[in-house]
This record gives C-alpha cells, sequence and structure tokens, in this order.
C-alpha cells in the first residue's frame, strides 16, 4: 500500500427525491489499500460504492479516480469492476467463458483470451476448472470466479458489494482470510461494502464507518476499536460497557470520576481533540480490557469489588455479567477459560481489575 491516492472523494451528496443518501462525504482511499464501508442498511454504504462504479452520479460533490474527475465517464469506461452480492455468473456459460466475457470486447485473439483467463484463474486457485460448467460450482468457487472475472480486466480498484453475504459462517471465514491474502499479493485497491463488524476489522486497512448517509469516522481496525470517535461508533464496533463518569482538570490532563471504578488522571494526549473536562459524560471500556483477579496474588493497575450476576460459557471465553457500585447497568467481562480455572457462578463476590488505557472518554 502507497501513500498516493487512488480515489478522491470530495463533498459528494447524492439525492432521492427528497430522501438524501449521502450527504458531503469526504475520503481519500490510497492506491493498494484494502478500504471498507462499513454500517447498517440503509446508511449509505452501497449507494456510494455505486456512485465509483458509475453506475448512479453524485448530486453534488466530485469523484476522481487516480487523479481522473469521473463525472460523465460511464461504468463500462472507468478503470474499476464490481464483484456483486449475487455474483451474476452467467449459469448456462464454461468457468472460462464466465470469466473471459468481458475480454470480448477487447477484440482479443481467442489464443490470447484463454492466456488472460489461465492467468485469473491461477489468482483464484481454479486451475483446472475453466471447462467445469458454473452451475456445478459450490458457492466458494461462485465467489472466486466473480472474483476472477472481475481480475481479468485488470481495473486499478475492485469493488465488492458483499460478496461473502451467501456463505455459510465456515466458508465466509476461510474466503475473508483467502480473499485478504490475495488482495496483498497483486496490490489492487479493494473497497469493499459490508454490515459485518468483524469481516471489516478482519480484512481492512482502513475502514469508513457509515451512519445515515455520513461518515462518522475512517481510521484502522485498530484505530476504530480502541479510540472511537463516538459512542455510536464505539457501539457498532464490537462491545463496549458505558459507565457515567465526571472529570476536572488537573496538571497535563483531567482527573475523571467514575463511582463503578474509582479516580483515575487521564494525560490530555489520550482525550479526543478540543475536548474540555465539562465534555466527560461517560468512558467506555470494552469487556476484555475489565479482568475478574481470581487469584489473591493477582494485582492490576486500579481495582474495584463486584458481583457476579451471570455467566455465558463460550468454550474458550466465559462471558460475565458483574455488578460494580454506583449507579450504571452491569457490566460485561470476558475471560478466557485457561487450564485450572474455573467458571464463577453467579452470586459469587469478585474483584476486578482495570488501568487508565482501558478507558474511552465520550461526551
Amino acid at each position: 500500500m502507497s501513500d498516493k491516492p487512488i480515489i478522491d472523494l470530495r463533498a459528494v451528496t447524492k439525492k432521492f427525491g427528497s430522501v438524501e443518501a449521502l450527504r458531503s462525504i469526504d475520503a481519500t482511499i490510497r492506491e493498494g489499500e484494502f478500504f471498507s464501508l462499513l454500517g447498517p442498511s440503509g446508511c449509505g454504504k452501497t449507494t456510494l460504492l455505486r456512485m465509483i462504479a458509475g453506475f448512479d452520479s453524485p448530486t453534488t460533490g466530485t469523484i476522481a479516480i487516480d487523479g481522473e474527475p469521473m463525472a460523465g465517464v460511464p461504468a463500462n469506461l472507468r478503470p474499476t469492476n464490481m464483484v456483486f452480492q449475487s455474483y451474476a455468473i452467467f449459469p448456462h456459460l464454461s468457468v472460462a467463458d464466465n470469466v473471459g466475457y468481458g475480454l470480448k470486447r477487447k477484440k482479443l485473439t481467442k489464443a490470447e483470451i484463454a492466456a488472460e483467463v489461465e492467468k485469473a484463474l491461477a489468482m483464484v486457485d481454479l486451475v483446472g476448472y475453466g471447462n467445469r460448467a458454473a452451475h456445478e460450482l459450490s458457492g466458494g468457487q461462485r465467489q472466486r470466479v466473480a472474483l476472477a472475472r472481475a481480475l481479468v480486466m485488470r481495473p486499478k480498484v475492485i469493488l465488492l458489494d458483499e460478496p461473502l453475504s451467501a456463505l455459510d459462517k465456515k466458508l465466509r471465514e476461510q474466503m475473508q482470510v483467502e480473499l485478504r491474502q490475495l488482495q496483498k499479493q497483486i496490490g489492487i485497491t479493494f473497497i469493499l461494502v459490508t454490515h459485518d463488524q468483524e469481516e471489516a476489522l478482519i480484512m481492512s486497512d482502513r475502514i469508513a464507518v457509515m451512519f445515515e448517509g455520513q461518515i462518522a469516522q475512517i481510521d484502522s481496525p485498530e484505530g476504530l476499536y480502541r479510540r472511537p470517535a463516538s459512542k455510536r461508533v464505539a457501539s457498532f464496533i464490537g462491545v463496549m460497557n458505558f459507565l457515567t463518569a465526571s472529570a476536572r482538570p488537573s496538571e497535563g490532563g483531567l482527573l475523571v470520576k467514575i463511582p463503578a471504578l474509582g479516580q483515575i488522571k487521564l494525560d490530555r494526549s489520550a482525550m479526543p481533540k478540543g475536548f474540555d473536562a465539562s465534555d466527560v459524560k461517560t468512558v467506555g471500556v470494552r469487556p476484555e480490557m475489565l479482568t475478574i483477579l481470581f487469584e489473591r496474588t493477582d494485582t492490576a493497575e486500579q481495582e474495584v469489588k463486584g458481583k457476579v450476576l451471570d455467566t455465558s460459557y463460550y468454550g474458550d471465553m466465559t462471558y460475565y455479567t458483574v455488578e460494580l457500585p454506583g449507579p450504571d447497568e452491569p457490566v460485561t467481562i470476558s475471560m478466557r477459560n485457561t487450564a485450572g480455572r474455573s467458571v464463577l457462578p453467579a452470586g459469587s463476590e469478585v474483584r476486578v481489575g482495570w488501568g487508565s488505557d482501558s478507558l474511552v472518554v465520550f461526551e
């Protein structure tokens, strides 16, 4: 991945009658990047993807691909290719004919088309499948054929509209890894539309989280998870406990008081830009950032007493619902099940450990 921009979106809006599907979208996507548009249904992510592809035009704003404005450029002349959610494979054609379908417009010879098709099939690990009928393929193989058909056109950008949603859980997880590895191998920019938070975190270099036609935050998967810009982003990306808090200025930072956890000083570098003590109303903490101190010798930066209200056993992990002091709802704490560690029953009195680095402040 380079720092060179491949797609530049500036003040992009889209209206369908009185409905504003996209509102002033600004984003730059880099060459060779795996970039995801993540959000709930109806947030505008597929509309944005279709406008990059050229199937729809923005009401206002500009879209540039590799430095070239795309206003008036039809989809078939853009340096992009799309893999649809349904794959859109022709059932009456063989795998090779499906993959090579778009090359016929380039007036290549049959031998040249066959060579290009073989290269594309090799990229997606389908060597030897060229003569196979499309209807004989599994779901994962159909997904690869659709991807090969896009790759064979040698676009600068591959657009993926929820391409894994029709697969079962195990195959979907396998294809997530394979698709990411393929993108790294060939170095083409991939833009993925998905509503699956885990999928976006696993596959992406950066993610744009969208709500109601706007981008709420663009960041790396780790940045989104560890430092969400708002409670809404935090709630959408994984699970987070929210606790009542207040703050007052302190030398070099803020002194944050949390009824459930106690008081702690946070460095100002950990605060969102422009944040003031009076802005602090809530802190967030992920379930894995709280820990139950099972042994008397176990220690943590900070410690508070709690009571287990419920347990949910998942094999490798146990999720505890724990009541803490203060007015807030019980928190969720996730603990890995290690050898010799028993699952605590409801009613257990526990010590809960936490650290300042685990807290995120919100309004």
